[in-house]
């Protein structure tokens, strides 16, 4: 005879339940497997052969086995045993479990059954071993093997698996409709460890989900540190409020934002504003492994129905996994594939849901417009961003650190609660100095492992305590323009000139001049390798000057305002005109720069109130410039013939001085004189057809 593949199955796996053999009767009887488990030299499997009784004809060595007698013995076994079988069975944990899930969500007495089925032959060997014996089965077949093993009719066991039923609208029974399989291949259960817990003890609805659905940890944010959102909040906060009081159905929010912007601390600051239980969807299984886009809608599933009589919400993060899982045009996403389904989840899902995503790009439109709200998380403004570290480490930091670190536009408030949760755990081990700068280091790593720039050390240059408009070569008045606006802080002012000419460092003492902060921006800053992320980031711009009240400096503007005419790419247009309509709409002070004036779209440039020319310093503009950086660098006076040499010079610019004092940081002017020199140098550079650098 033939060794079981299996060996006996453990207590826990029920072999001692009369379900358990009498089904493996009915397979090997009423399903046509007993020539395939009793053949012409003997049992293809002694275990069975053990369990079933039939271990008196156990016996190798004999040459007299008989296989007409063993399948009559088979026969009235199983004739014996039907009649003998309590169909209510014992009271064990696994119809524990069933009755309190079928209480929750609405069994029907045939869905017990199949769900009871699906368990016991995913935990016990045995029975799954003699099941193999029917084969390969299509979703046909499984309906009529149900049918007998259950005794139950055909088309009651079709509508138990069907599309719309309980079972498989809660994710705990599916039937895989792909393909062919062995019968318990074809019965997908809610999770791989969700048949354990149905028979290791008896389980809470939270129990049964374990690995695919936990309790949300505590939130470490509040609402208050999400004020940059604060309209969207304003809405979304007394609905959802409304939506659990009423027991509304159909909640569902879209939450997008880049990661760690601080979605799922938003969720959980939501949760304990609204005193109300939070449930995550999980994304990885217990042992750390991506769970695929289907089996997470199964979890959403079984959520919605084991929670639907409970005050809570859902958090479905990385929903990417489901909406925008596909491949391009050669396959379709989960939730395209199952599109109806998705849509009236949509619309009649009981339990409030919100779902967190990094993007809304590739979502499909038919998805969108089912959502109740659509929220952008964007980044904290400045001032929001000094609040939240005040709120969160102010007992850490000093105002000089808070303001510096509060200039990085990616600091995220995630990422301001964790590393307070850190260093707060080991405060008085470190010191109250060296707790701060434990802070800004660690914020510092988390923002460089993000992509993102670290925190800058802020340092007043001699060239800004010395900047000077009056000494600015340009084509209009800059005192005048400071002084109107401070009157009236709207205008969109376009600044040109070759580099180094001011252009910048005017733009950084009008913010001072006119009280208002000042968000700068560079190209580099706001360019982006995806398509509509320049647009995108343009946007973001005026937006977070708008919600600061900040003065607006873009440098390098030709890179956003190139002349349309000259595109050879469909995103250069956009770009350009998605700058022109955040101008447009922008009613605090824009400054926008730029080296190359001729090549900038002409409709841009009527779109600027004013443009001012800065050129090279006039004579007596570098001779008192001159004069003041000998003072700043702690020189001798300089004698009448090195000021006149100063004179001399005609493409002298204010970057020219503040490259030259950077330089005397790590190489040392001494005189006068030696300052010459090195201006000298530098304005050979562009004799030669070069310009500087840019002035700071």
């Amino acid at each position: 005879m033939k060794k079981s593949r299996f060996p006996l199955c453990s207590q826990n796996q029920t072999n001692d339940d009369p379900l358990v053999e009498i089904w493996i009767l009915r397979i090997l009887n009423l399903l046509g497997c007993q020539r395939k488990f009793i053949q012409s030299h003997g049992f293809s499997d002694d275990a069975l052969a053990n369990f079933l009784g039939l271990d008196h004809w156990d016996d190798s060595a004999s040459v007299d086995f008989d296989q007409r007698s063993a399948l009559i013995e088979l026969k009235e076994i199983y004739e014996r045993k039907e009649k003998q079988f309590d169909p209510h069975g014992a009271d064990n944990y696994l119809r524990k479990n069933i009755n309190k899930i079928s209480k929750l969500v609405g069994l029907s007495d045939i869905d017990e059954k199949v769900l009871e089925f699906s368990v016991i032959i995913s935990n016990n060997r045995m029975l799954d071993d003699v099941a193999d014996l029917l084969g390969v089965l299509s979703s046909s077949k499984v309906y009529f093997v149900l049918s007998v093993l259950l005794k139950q009719p055909e088309p009651a066991i079709r509508n138990s698996l069907m599309a719309q039923s309980i079972l498989n609208l809660s994710g705990l029974v599916s039937i895989e409709r792909r393909g062919t399989s062995c019968l318990r291949g074809k019965l997908n259960l809610l999770s791989e460890d969700f048949a354990d817990l149905m028979i290791s003890g008896d389980a809470n609805p939270v129990d049964l989900l374990k690995g695919i659905v936990s309790p949300s940890m505590p939130a470490e944010l509040s609402l208050e540190d999400y004020q940059h959102i604060q309209p969207a909040l304003n809405i979304l906060v007394p609905y959802m409020k409304n939506a659990l009081h009423v027991g509304r159905s159909g909640v569902n929010i879209f939450l997008h934002g880049i990661p760690g912007s601080g979605k799922t601390q938003l969720v959980r600051a939501l949760s304990a504003e609204l005193k109300c239980e939070l449930f995550e969807v999980a994304s990885e299984d217990v042992d750390g492994d991506p769970i695929n886009g289907d089996r997470r809608l199964r979890a959403f599933r079984a959520a919605q129905s084991f929670f639907s009589k409970r005050t809570s919400m859902l958090a479905f993060d990385e929903v990417e996994d489901v909406f925008n899982d596909g491949e391009g045009f050669w396959r379709k996403s989960t939730a395209q594939l199952r599109k109806a389904w998705i849509n009236r989840m949509l619309e009649n899902n009981q339990v409030p849901t919100i779902w967190l995503s990094n993007s809304v790009r590739g979502l499909d439109a038919a998805f969108i417009r089912r959502f109740d709200m659509v929220i952008e998380l964007t980044m904290p403004s400045r001032k929001q961003r000094e609040k939240i570290l005040r709120l969160n480490c102010g007992d850490l930091l000093d105002d000089q650190r808070i303001a510096r670190i509060a200039e990085s536009s990616q600091l995220a408030p995630a990422v301001v609660a964790k590393a307070s949760s850190v260093i707060h755990s080991i405060q008085h081990e470190l010191g109250q100095q060296d707790a701060g700068a434990a802070f800004e280091r660690l914020v510092t790593n988390t923002m460089a492992a993000q992509g993102h720039a670290g925190i800058g050390i802020q340092s007043q240059s001699v060239s800004q305590e010395i900047y000077d408009p009056s000494f600015i070569s340009a084509s209009h008045d800059l005192g005048q323009v400071a002084q109107g606006l401070s009157s009236s802080p709207s205008a969109r002012l376009c600044l040109y000139g070759p580099a180094g000419t001011g252009k910048t460092a005017f733009g950084r003492w009008l913010a001072g001049q006119l009280g208002l902060p000042l968000l700068e921006k560079r190209a580099s800053d706001l360019m982006s390798m995806w398509v509509g992320g320049n647009e995108k980031n343009i946007a973001n711009a005026f937006r977070e000057a708008r919600e600061e009240g900040a003065l607006l400096l873009i440098d390098e503007i030709d890179s956003f305002l190139q002349d349309r005419r000259d595109a050879q790419r469909g995103w250069e247009v956009t770009m350009v005109n998605e700058m022109l309509t955040q101008m447009e709409s922008f009613s605090g002070v824009f400054i926008a720069t730029t080296n190359l004036i001729k090549e900038l779209d002409q409709a841009a440039l009527r779109r600027f109130d004013l443009k001012v020319k800065f050129d090279y310093l006039q004579p007596q503009s570098s001779q008192k410039l001159f004069i003041r950086y000998c003072e700043a660098l702690k020189l001798s006076q300089p004698k009448a013939e090195t000021i006149k040499r100063i004179a001399d010079m005609h493409l002298l610019t204010p970057g020219d001085f503040a490259t030259v004092a950077r330089r005397h940081r790590f190489q040392v002017i001494n005189d006068p004189d030696a300052l010459v020199n090195a201006l000298t140098l530098e304005c050979a550079v562009k004799e030669g057809g070069k310009q500087s650098i840019g002035y700071y």
